[in-house]
Formats: C-alpha cells, structure tokens, sequence
C-alpha cells in the first residue's frame, strides 16, 4: 500500500483496537503494582506484617532519599551500571566469536558441545570463591563472574541459530561460487540477527545476575555489597530498596534492548 493512501475502515479499526489493547495491557500492569504497594503499606501499618523485616513502600522511598542525599547510592548504581554493560558487551563478542568457530569446524563443536553443556549447567555461584582466589576481590572477578553465568548458554544458543538457517541459500551460495566466509556473511548472520538480539534480551539479565554474585563476595562497593551488608547490619530498608532499584536497572536493560529488536524489526 502507497504511503498517501488512505486507510479503509476496517484498517483504521484494527489500529484503534491494537492501541486500546496496549493501553489497557499498561493501565492494568499500573493497577498490579499500585494495589500489591498499597496492601504492603497497609499491612505494615497495621502490623499484620513486621514492618522491621518487611519494611514498608514509605520506609523504602525514605531510605531512598536518604541515600540520595548523602550521594553513595549514584557510586553504588554506577559500579553495578558498569560492570553490567561490560560484562554483557564481552558476553556478545566472546559468544559471537566461538559459535562462529563452532560453525566453521564441526569437528571442533563435536568435541566441545559436551563440555559447554556441562559449564553451562554448572551453578556459577559454586566458580565465585575460586574466582576470588584467582583474580582477588577486584572489578575484574565481578566481571568474569557475570560473564561466566550468560557466557556458555550464549554460545550454544548462538551456535543452534546458525545451524538450523535454511540449508537452501546456503546451496545457492555455494553454487554461485561464493566460499563459507561468503555464505556465513550473507547468509548465516543476516538470517540470524533476531536470534542474537533474543539471546541478547536474556543475556542482559543474566549478566546482571552474574555481577551481583560477584559484588555479594568481592566487592565493597555496588548494589550487591549494599544488599550483603544491609543484611549484615540489619538495615533491611537498605536492602529492600537495592532489590528494588536492581529490579528497575534490570527493567530499564531489558526495554534498552527491546527497543534496539524494535528498530531492526521496522527496518526490515
């Protein structure tokens, strides 16, 4: 259909309907989180819960504030930030790199896929301990650790999508005279963009995962120590409002991504 065309009534309906929907979706996803705050609120208030272990959504936004004003909470969200991003950018360049490898020889992901199923199943939070030991209680063991969580589960899934791209173009390649390099270029990579940006959306999370397990053992700064040292102290408003901004930087990462998969999906 041509740009200046206009839309029949039954277009302009689906549309209408397709908007309603997407507002009502927002709308009751406000609702959910407004009464879940509202019955915490209550329920603390009129001790029906322990507000000292539970805490309350008013002691959560005072002891946000708080933080606020005394500045350590922007050091904290920025180390967690950091750490995050460069974790997940090594995770998609480490990843993008042994599944291209993996694909090129299949002699050499015949050997290996036993031993990535295995690290990938392996719990990550068992490698921490010797991370410290082997890399001290630096930046540099957070970031391995988050790297280790999403890393292996990436190359697998990585490796499957270019193994199951139609094995037609690849002929048509082949038969044009092109090389694998030419078939994996054109063919391969193009096709299987979506699958990277889903790998992506999920990688990001885990990542994050990854370098929180790190900050609970090595670090003295990020939300992750605040969360172990709120837990130290007793100061569980602390440590409620670090789960609470974890969720939101988990959220705010997940929509980053999304919208990148929304960008390319219009192009095409």
């Amino acid at each position: 259909m041509k740009h200046n065309e206009p839309m029949s009534e039954a277009q302009q309906e689906y549309i209408k309907n397709h908007h309603r929907h997407h507002r009502f979706i927002r709308y009751a996803r406000l609702m959910v989180l407004l009464v879940f705050l509202i019955v915490w609120e209550v329920c603390a208030n009129f001790k029906l819960i322990d507000s000292f272990f539970f805490s309350s959504p008013s002691r959560v936004v005072s002891c946000f504030f708080s933080m606020l004003r005394d500045k350590s909470l922007f050091v904290h969200i920025g180390v967690t930030l950091l750490e995050t991003v460069v974790s997940f950018l090594l995770v998609i360049a480490l990843s993008l790199g042994a599944a291209t490898l993996l694909w090129h020889s299949r002699k050499l992901s015949e050997i290996l896929e036993p031993y990535l199923v295995v690290l990938n199943s392996l719990p990550k939070s068992a490698l921490a301990p010797l991370l410290i030991v082997w890399l001290g209680t630096g930046i540099d063991t957070i970031i391995v650790a988050g790297i280790s969580v999403a890393l292996f589960g990436a190359i697998i899934n990585l490796y499957t999508g270019f193994m199951q791209v139609d094995s037609e173009k690849l002929k048509l390649i082949y038969t044009l005279g092109g090389t694998r390099r030419d078939t994996f270029f054109k063919v391969v990579l193009p096709a299987c963009v979506p699958t990277i940006l889903s790998n992506m959306k999920v990688n990001i999370g885990l990542a994050l995962v990854g370098v929180i397990i790190g900050e609970f053992l090595a670090a003295r700064r990020g939300l992750g120590y605040l969360i172990i040292y709120g837990s130290q102290v007793f100061q569980l408003n602390m440590l409620i409002t670090s789960i609470l901004i974890l969720c939101a930087i988990a959220m705010g990462l997940y929509q980053v991504i999304q919208f990148l998969e929304h960008c390319y999906k219009k192009r095409i």
